[in-house]
């Protein structure tokens, strides 16, 4: 039992890893700290999500990509559920939906349900899809039987909530479970929690359902105010949704921020070097981005609605962008694909789209490769 005086997240968290591999609890990938343990016995714990009603009510079942819940993945796919599992870190969306191939064996299926398999047999899931999520499974470090939970310190399972609720892919109804060894439910003392800090509703252990009738709200939305520049630049789906929000009238001050950022609806000053001089009114060809982009320097001028997007891998599709774009909310009029050099260009509807898309899509990545990003004529002014 830990001590209840001046006791921190973080000491729940080393008691409970420093325990589980002196007792040799853990399971692979040790030691288990840093992590979401894994646990012996944790298939056996993912078994008893089959005597939950809300599993059997399910369509659609949202499960973290950790490795004791590779139990739940399984179960899901073995009862035609809809899988869906996070991007790791979010660096290229929110989710993908796990998809076997037809046919697929229970060993296809295991393998599917596995870390390696959601990286194989997967298709991203983009903001504007239509996700209503039944059941959501997390990972925790800490329980307790009132349903106070506690994860690896980076946040990610209650930031992931956070933007379903943003998207109406959950609801305050939606169940949330989580499946821990036996150990990792203790007493956890309720000033530790925080307003984003996501709350649970059913518990299970290989010995054990829980269900821990917690009333304390779950997470309303994503806490602005909690997410700061570097979280941005890391996580574009981060972006797209800020803009919705903003675009809603929401308040989207960022953390360290101490102004509301400029309403993205309302038409912005351009700076000269950006914007369109008298003299550089396009003629009748300009209307293709072709003619307005693809141009070399000189025989023809990228307006103020181009972006520039370069460093494309070289086996990168146009198909590819595509959907990273539909993915942030940045679909273009029309996009120009110069894949040889490496290179594509769109065009928006006007220039302060165009400088959204630039805000929205830094550090968008295709691959492993960070793509660069840019109004079209500071590119060629470079």
């Amino acid at each position: 039992m830990l001590p209840r005086t001046d006791v921190s997240k973080q000491d729940i968290r080393e008691h409970i890893w420093d325990y589980m591999e002196s007792q040799n609890l853990a399971d692979f990938p040790r030691p288990v700290h840093h992590r979401i343990p894994n646990f012996k016995g944790s298939y056996l714990a993912c078994q008893n999500l089959k005597d939950l009603d809300v599993f059997a009510r399910t369509q659609e079942v949202k499960v973290d990509p950790d490795k004791p819940l590779e139990g739940v993945r399984l179960l899901a796919l073995q009862n035609k559920k809809t899988l869906l599992v996070p991007t790791p870190r979010l660096r290229t969306g929110l989710f993908n939906k796990i998809t076997p191939p037809p046919g697929a064996t229970k060993d296809i299926l295991r393998k599917c349900a596995t870390s390696q398999g959601v990286r194989n047999y997967s298709v991203p899931i983009g903001l504007d899809s239509r996700v209503l999520v039944d059941l959501v499974v997390v990972g925790s470090v800490a329980v307790s039987e009132k349903g106070w939970r506690i994860g690896k310190g980076e946040g990610y399972a209650d930031l992931e909530y956070a933007m379903m609720v943003s998207m109406g892919a959950v609801s305050k109804e939606t169940p949330v479970v989580t499946i821990v060894h036996d150990c990792q439910v203790v007493d956890i003392p309720e000033e530790l929690l925080e307003e984003h800090d996501i709350t649970v509703d059913y518990i299970l252990t290989p010995t054990r359902v829980i269900t821990t009738g917690c009333e304390r709200p779950k997470p309303m939305g994503i806490t602005w105010s909690k997410i700061s520049r570097e979280m941005m630049e890391k996580i574009p789906i981060l972006r797209s949704l800020r803009a919705r929000e903003q675009q809603a009238g929401k308040d989207v001050t960022l953390q360290g921020e101490h102004q509301h950022p400029p309403d993205p609806g309302r038409q912005q000053t351009v700076p000269p070097s950006a914007g369109r001089r008298p003299q550089d009114t396009p003629g009748p060809e300009a209307n293709s981005v072709e003619a307005a982009c693809g141009s070399p320097p000189g025989e023809g001028a990228p307006l103020a609605a181009d972006v520039y997007v370069g460093n494309l891998p070289r086996d990168a599709r146009v198909s590819d962008l595509k959907r990273a774009l539909r993915e942030l909310g940045s679909v273009p009029l029309q996009l120009t694909w110069e894949g040889r050099q490496h290179r594509a260009f769109l065009h928006y509807q006007d220039s302060a789209a165009a400088q959204r898309a630039v805000s929205c899509l830094q550090g968008l990545c295709l691959g492993t490769d960070t793509l660069r990003v840019a109004l079209a004529r500071q590119q060629r002014d470079k």
